[in-house]
């Protein structure tokens, strides 16, 4: 197997660590963040969830809808949660339907870690634009995806798409 160096991946390890050194996550840190910071990727909020980008995308505007509650497992979600996740999934397609124009999303959550849940101790589902022919001969054949819009710049796009289409449906 291949193997890119990526000094970078440390600081993201490291910072899941609280200030004694024990595994913290990221989500419930995201949580108490705020979407005006540059250092949160956080897009949106609501009562009991948030939408966030990934900090390692997929593809462009790859974003996550999580539930503010340290929770592992589907059956842990209440009724008013699954109602804003599914709501917010929408909003979030909607977003960026008007941004990048994909030819279609892949939609889901990797419960548990034999699933492929990279955090799999805080539910969150992926929200994952596609387009055709977006799997070209980077990944295929040099295991390696490009992204090639910069995180805060779609964040802040992402924000503002958001705020335009709910301004629209008041």
């Amino acid at each position: 197997m291949e193997r890119l160096w990526s000094p970078w991946r440390s600081m993201y390890i490291d910072s899941m660590k609280d200030k004694d050194g024990d595994e913290s996550c990221v989500f419930c840190n995201a949580v108490k963040g705020n979407i005006e910071d540059d250092s949160s990727l956080v897009v949106f909020r609501r009562n009991e969830i948030f939408i966030v980008l990934n900090l390692y995308p997929y593809n462009n505007g790859h974003m996550m809808v999580v539930p503010n509650r340290h929770i592992s497992d589907l059956s842990e979600i209440t009724t008013e949660e699954f109602a804003e996740i599914t709501s917010q999934i929408t909003l979030a397609t909607e977003a960026l339907k008007k941004l990048y124009s994909p030819h279609g999303f892949n939609i889901g959550a990797n419960v548990g870690k034999a699933a492929g849940a990279g955090i799999d101790t805080h539910l969150h589902f992926h929200i994952v634009p596609r387009w055709n022919g977006d799997t070209n001969f980077m990944p295929v054949v040099g295991e390696v995806k490009v992204i090639s819009h910069e995180l805060i710049e779609t964040k802040k796009n992402l924000i503002n798409a958001i705020a335009e289409i709910l301004n629209r449906s008041e």
